[in-house]
């Protein structure tokens, strides 16, 4: 059942222990809320999830996309865990694309554009729809614990929490998700106001008392541009920029539930540039901008900076990309994709003005810098359980990350070893070769953030492995596992699987004689051969597709191509596996190098003081991260081979 307690009315009869206990509460109805719930109920415990505003359950506080570059992998291994967001944004997305299909797979990344509105919609629903998922509207001021007696290092464990209405909860454990709310401050000009979100409160109380216990918080900040009246844009001086054609679904659950895709209206986006007006104007505002002037302490994402950080960093260059991205399919609001700033209105509208198709335009909301605590990553294992309250886990943008997607990965691995570890379960954790996930976590831990992390494919040792495009081959089997992913996908998984391996077996195996395929080199452009060749090899080719040669009328009839013929994801995983062969078995190489100090396993109450020759720095670093395996430490900034060596020679006595 679906129940919501109003901020302006205390509930009634509040006797019943169902509404004062739950095993698991989170804090928090954004993305990595929304992951964390959900895993857990489904997981098969009682869930609370609290939030601020029912109305904002899922909201898109900045761009209403979801994936892009590295992004998108995350939503994909996200899905295949049995996670939501990729349904979600199934449903809700207006464009859909994907990016870098010029370059090599390893970085083809999904991308789309959601109707904001929607999005929040079908989130709520998602949320209201499982029976072991309440949603709680009030704050909570305040985690309630007793003194930790057992094995570990914790000083507390979780007993529940207590709410700005007075209301105390009972729960086993804690999921934090609270975004950018934490004492968040907003920025526009030299105006500041208090709040999280444009007309959204800030999260008080919360951060006083975690630190009380000995946690450690820092500032941060990101930003948001204006939103656009579309009403008063001239499109005609933009470029437009279309989605795909036959765009690919997110979730392997469209595709197999055979649910209408895409499921709403498809639109254009539209590109511009700024110019050397733009910045003149923009350089006018510096004198009164937050960022320049001192009063934002917190540091803003390197990688998507402001565009007045932009003019300052990059002065050198001319213009600046501005996409134009509308919010809504029924609305009038475009998102100012690349105008991100905390400049006056005045100076952000006379700005906008000088930009080509806006000479005209009405800005609706202005753009704003928000300011807020974060908890430095060395204070969580990777479990993203903190070492200070047994049962309390931090997940999203509270551990310094930046975007939706790197919220709701942590979300959903949050939700998972919550429930684990009230089963009494061995922990998820993903390694660096098995998932994007895994590489967020593992940085997050090993390198404590000081901006705002943001995922990218470089980032990733194995990208080559890690493709979108595997993400359900790699992690289904352990979504099964968990109880997240239905019997029903996996038996759909394992033939796709077979049928993967018994195509790669039939291209290598087999030759095709000039004759068949000479006619077909030449419209490609490519050289033609003069005697029979194994088809893999003629697949190898960058000019050829497995498309191509199964067209061919030689596999006319042939049983194993009409097959493919039906799966383009399986015929996709056939080409990549042959054509990138060399590389594939290169990075697993490595990747097999990488297991070997990741299962030298540290243990948690190891003693690095008692280690002499260990470098003051790496000392204090070693004690403050406490890294699970020897890789993880050998990965920490400041550690030296010699100190690793003396780890080993110490673990061996």
């Amino acid at each position: 059942m679906f129940h919501v307690k109003q901020s302006y009315e205390k509930p009634r009869n509040l006797t019943d222990k169902a509404e004062k206990y739950y095993d698991i509460i989170v804090i928090g109805a954004g993305h990595a809320g929304i992951e964390a719930s959900c895993a857990a109920e489904k997981m098969g415990f009682r869930v609370g999830i609290v939030t601020m505003d029912i109305n904002a359950i899922g909201r898109m506080s900045c761009n209403p996309a979801i994936g892009g570059t590295a992004k998108g992998h995350l939503v994909k291994e996200i899905d295949a865990l049995g996670g939501v967001m990729g349904i979600l944004a199934d449903e809700t997305g207006i464009q859909f694309k994907m990016l870098n299909k010029s370059k090599g797979p390893a970085v083809w990344s999904p991308r789309c554009q959601s109707d904001k509105n929607l999005y929040s919609l079908h989130a709520a629903e998602h949320l209201k729809g499982r029976d072991g998922l309440t949603i709680i509207q009030d704050m909570v001021k305040e985690i309630l614990v007793g003194e930790f007696e057992g094995d570990g290092d914790y000083k507390y464990f979780v007993k529940g929490i207590k709410t700005e209405l007075g209301y105390e909860y009972s729960c086993r454990s804690v999921i934090i998700t609270s975004g950018t709310f934490l004492n968040a401050i907003m920025h526009t000009g030299r105006n500041t106001v208090e709040g999280g979100r444009m007309d959204e409160r800030s999260a008080t109380g919360l951060s006083e008392c975690l630190r009380k216990m000995g946690f450690v918080t820092g500032r941060l900040k990101t930003g948001t541009p204006p939103r656009l009246d579309k009403n008063t844009i001239d499109f005609s001086k933009t470029e437009i920029q279309p989605g795909d054609k036959n765009p690919t679904p997110f979730s392997f659950r469209t595709i197999l539930d055979k649910k209408k895709f895409p499921a709403q209206k498809q639109i254009d986006c539209f590109l511009t540039h700024t110019n050397e007006q733009t910045h003149d104007i923009l350089r006018t505002g510096f004198d009164d901008s937050p960022m320049f002037t001192g009063r934002i302490k917190g540091i803003g994402p390197r990688y998507c900076p402001s565009i007045e950080d932009k003019i300052s960093r990059f002065s050198d260059k001319p213009r600046h990309q501005i996409f134009l991205e509308p919010e809504t399919l029924d609305g009038d609001t475009i998102y100012m994709n690349g105008f991100s700033t905390s400049l006056p209105f005045e100076v952000q509208e006379k700005a906008a003005r000088t930009v080509p198709g806006l000479e005209n335009v009405q800005l609706l909301k202005q753009g704003y810098a928000v300011e807020y605590d974060f908890f430095p990553t060395f204070q969580i294992f990777p479990t993203l359980e903190t070492k200070i309250v047994s049962g309390l886990y931090n997940a999203g943008q509270i551990n310094g990350t930046s975007g939706y997607e790197e919220a709701a990965a942590q979300g959903l691995a949050a939700g998972i070893n919550s429930a684990l570890k009230l089963l009494k379960k061995e922990p998820f954790i993903l390694k660096r070769n098995e998932a994007y996930i895994g590489v967020l976590i593992d940085d997050l831990i090993i390198k404590v953030p000081d901006e705002p992390y943001r995922m990218f494919t470089s980032s990733a040792e194995y990208r080559l492995l890690l493709r979108q495009d595997n993400a359900d081959l790699r992690l289904m089997e352990r979504g099964r596992e968990l109880g997240l992913v239905e019997e029903k996908y996996l038996n759909y998984l394992n033939d796709k699987r077979a049928l993967i391996e018994e195509g790669v077996k039939y291209f290598k195996s087999h030759t095709i004689s000039p004759g068949s395929v000479n006619a077909m080199l030449n419209d490609k452009n490519s050289s033609p051969i003069s005697q029979n060749d194994f088809l893999s090899n003629i697949l190898r080719r960058s000019e050829v597709s497995i498309k191509d040669l199964i067209s061919l009328e030689t596999f006319t009839g042939n049983g194993l191509a009409e097959e493919l013929k039906k799966h383009d994801d399986a015929l996709a995983q056939i080409e990549i596996e042959i054509k990138y062969e060399g590389y594939i078995r290169r990075q697993e190489e490595q990747a097999e190098s990488f297991e070997k100090n990741e299962n030298l396993k540290i243990p948690q109450n190891f003693k690095y003081e008692k280690i002499k020759s260990i470098s003051s720095e790496a000392l204090d670093k070693l004690m403050k991260i406490k890294p699970r395996s020897i890789g993880q430490a050998a990965r920490i900034a400041g550690v030296r081979p010699s100190d690793i060596s003396a780890i080993l020679i110490y673990m061996r006595k």
